[in-house]
């Protein structure tokens, strides 16, 4: 099966909150066949969905927090059902709600009733994993163990290759682990020389944390300029039975602004993917 790329458009934010529409178009020009949404930008799942389709993008996605389906869930899904995005992805989980902490059984409950919702409406959930859920519960990462409480058929996975690897395991093999409920992969490169800093992320879905002790330790690069094995990742999420694999960089670096760098990613891409 082919791979298809597409884009977060997360990545390109500050172009896009200025003018959503010649983002999407830019993005179709550089090669990307589709794109994964965090946010609308103000305008409503109708225009959203007229808009990919002038552009010829296909919107296979969305990150949109668990807060915001709890307020409605029927209605969240049904906005981007409209859309035409067959996924949702949890993005991020706050601190209190994340393994090991006491709300995480309300959370397990919730992500199963949103994937429930998702699946009676013909769609799927997926869960986009930062780092955090690699601490061990009972000698098990919390991942694997959420992905063992939520079946396949309500739950698939986004496994995001940038924190999968900062969590200290193999991308590539990851993938392939989760063969047959991979169908989206989050392809995210990095340099890390020396120690992981303590405050690492921007958010999707959250407030942002500050990166002030990263920039010299930490930064996220277009894929194909940092440290992971692309070629490899591509071949594992072939193996793996993915459809669609997204490029994802949270801020732009290397002296570039954030669409000078997905430009180097799709090029990039592009040049090894069979």
């Amino acid at each position: 099966m082919a791979l298809s790329i597409g884009l977060q458009v997360y990545s390109v934010r500050d172009f896009a909150e200025k003018d959503f529409y010649r983002t999407l178009k830019e993005i179709k020009e550089m090669g990307y066949d589709g794109v994964e949404f965090a946010g609308l930008y103000g305008h409503t799942p109708e225009r959203v969905k007229e808009m990919a389709e002038e552009i010829g993008l296909v919107p296979i996605s969305a990150h949109v927090a668990i807060p915001e389906l709890l307020s409605d869930i029927p209605g969240t899904v049904a906005a981007y059902r409209k859309i035409g995005c067959r996924y949702l992805a949890i993005p991020w989980l706050g601190e209190a709600d994340r393994p090991g902490a006491a709300n995480y059984p309300n959370t397990v409950k919730a992500i199963r009733a949103i994937a429930e919702e998702l699946k009676k409406q013909g769609g799927m959930l997926l869960y986009h994993n930062h780092d955090f859920e690699f601490v061990r519960i009972d000698g098990k990462y919390a991942l694997d163990r959420l992905y063992e409480e939520i079946p396949e058929e309500l739950l698939q996975t986004e496994l995001d290759t940038c924190w999968v690897n900062v969590a200290g395991e193999n991308p590539s093999a990851y993938i392939r682990k989760y063969a047959g409920r991979a169908p989206v992969v989050h392809l995210k490169d990095f340099v890390m020389p020396g120690r992981k800093p303590t405050q690492l992320y921007e958010l999707i879905g959250a407030e942002q944390e500050e990166k002030e002790n990263a920039g010299e330790e930490f930064e996220f690069r277009p894929t194909g300029y940092g440290a992971q094995d692309f070629k490899e990742i591509l071949n594992a999420s072939k193996e793996a039975g993915a459809s669609w694999v997204i490029v994802e960089q949270d801020r732009p670096s290397m002296g570039k602004d954030s669409m000078e760098c997905v430009r180097m990613s799709i090029a990039y891409l592009k040049s090894i993917i069979e």
